[in-house]
């Protein structure tokens, strides 16, 4: 097997020069990178990645870190990742927290799989933090294992705004939207608005539970928290269960924001069963804007996540990190804006919203 000496020497060139030419880390002259070329070529030269990741201390791999990648949401943002690694000629090594059976609570879990990348050396992570409730010392933990004294690996938090502790982040405003949400269901003449919520003790279901509860404060309608919020866990089977409580609990409810799709269509499910006409009985809006809420009958209405754009953009700002190391300014925080999609399960007739880019 040829070896970068016998390419250096058909080239013509030093061996620094063919190193130079194949890990891009000096210029050198388009006459000379071609001779170079040429020659790994013809003889079918492969260079040693783990050789190489020796020499320049980059593994060439980051790591993600996700809540439910089972889900119809997260595979958006780890699509959103792959694309610029690839165009950066990396690999994903990819971590899901609900990944494991063994019922391990969410701490130690996400602890466990931070350890074992940063073991790996991935060259830097990207995570959504399913954890609230916990002091920023938690968050200034994870920073600090990042930061060791053998590699200083950059991460980036997705979901989840950690930039006061020093940590780059692009997340969403849940509770604004959440206000956009049932502000929609009020202003389609909705009055008692019940809420499917994700689980209480995560930070992003609490940002939608309190945007929920002030845009019902602001409009001054009804609210019974014990019997119009009904906690699930983001599939379509708790929307379900959710859904069938409220109904039970609630029986004149005529509108229902449910913390994302896939809770919606569970709980458009039972309203069906139970002979409630969507919109015209009961108006029902998610969160998220995944591929089948255009699909189902009737169309959910719901808040656009760029979701997609969310991934790029926590990738292109690992890798700036990454390419950067030199740098020492402030965290960068990334708010991306979301917005109001209205279909057929609040608005009858509402024009139909497809968008086949998603599937």
């Amino acid at each position: 097997m040829s070896g970068i000496k016998e390419v250096a020497a058909l080239a013509g060139v030093s061996i620094s020069t063919v190193s130079n030419v194949l890990n891009g880390t000096k210029y050198v002259s388009p006459e000379l990178a071609e001779r170079v070329e040429k020659a790994v070529k013809a003889l079918n030269y492969e260079v040693n990645p783990i050789a190489a990741s020796m020499k320049s201390r980059k593994s060439g791999v980051i790591g993600v870190i996700t809540e439910d990648l089972c889900g119809v949401f997260y595979p958006y943002l780890v699509r959103g990742i792959n694309e610029v690694a690839e165009e950066k000629g990396y690999r994903l090594m990819i971590s899901d927290i609900n990944g494991k059976k063994e019922k391990i609570p969410p701490v130690e879990r996400e602890l466990e799989l931070f350890q074992r990348l940063l073991a790996s050396r991935v060259d830097g992570i990207i995570f959504t933090s399913s954890i609230s409730g916990v002091e920023n010392k938690y968050f200034l933990e994870l920073k600090r294992m990042a930061e060791n004294k053998y590699k200083k690996t950059p991460i980036v938090s997705l979901e989840r705004d950690l930039t006061m502790i020093g940590i780059d982040s692009v997340y969403f405003d849940g509770l604004v939207n959440a206000q956009t949400a049932v502000g929609h269901l009020a202003d389609c003449g909705c009055r008692k608005i019940c809420h499917i919520s994700g689980p209480p003790g995560l930070q992003i279901a609490q940002e939608r539970i309190a945007g929920y509860r002030k845009c019902l404060n602001d409009r001054g309608l009804e609210l019974d928290e014990e019997s119009m919020i009904a906690y699930g866990d983001y599939t379509h089977g708790s929307g379900y269960r959710c859904m069938e409580k409220l109904l039970d609990e609630v029986p004149d409810l005529d509108g229902v924001f449910c913390s994302n799709d896939q809770m919606a269509i569970g709980a458009l499910r039972v309203l069906k069963e139970r002979g409630k006409a969507v919109p015209e009985e009961v108006k029902l809006i998610g969160y998220d804007d995944v591929f089948v809420s255009s699909i189902v009958e009737p169309p959910l209405s719901t808040i656009h996540i760029q979701k997609n754009a969310a991934g790029r953009k926590a990738a292109e700002i690992l890798f700036d990190r990454i390419g950067h190391p030199e740098k020492r300014e402030l965290a960068v925080g990334i708010k991306l804006e979301s917005r109001l999609v209205v279909r057929r399960s609040t608005v009858a007739g509402a024009e139909e919203n497809w968008d086949l880019n998603d599937w």
